[in-house]
């Protein structure tokens, strides 16, 4: 499996931007679909987006979509999110995932990262 580690987060007022990244060793990146979720306390994992292994094709959870945008650099082993125009509702800890699909379903991911805490506050 792929290692994964996240960075990036921290406080942000409503209407800033952060920047994620997520850095991937031990296995070849290039094969791996990516996805970003995030879970708030108390409530259950979602989705936020998903990008395919060549970086051709993407796709976003309708509450972050014009907001965020999700990217990698293959020759960096890396993915990014840019999250622009924040919201308190945007508040959560920030995981990216590795796995054989393009997809939303985070189950079907095989290797997740520790995640990175975005606190947006109003």
């Amino acid at each position: 499996q792929v290692q994964l580690v996240e960075s990036g987060g921290g406080l942000v007022q409503a209407g800033g931007s952060l920047r994620l990244s997520c850095a991937a060793s031990g296995r070849t990146f290039s094969n791996y679909n990516m996805g970003w979720f995030r879970q708030a306390p108390g409530k259950e994992r979602e989705f936020v987006a998903a990008i395919n292994w060549s970086g051709t094709d993407t796709t976003y959870a309708d509450s972050v979509k014009g907001r965020f945008t999700i990217s990698r650099d293959n020759a960096k082993n890396t993915m990014y999110l840019q999250m622009n125009s924040l919201e308190p509702e945007d508040t959560a800890v920030y995981h990216c995932a590795a796995g054989g699909r393009f997809t939303v379903v985070g189950s079907s991911y095989n290797s997740w990262g520790q995640g990175t805490q975005v606190t947006v506050s109003s």
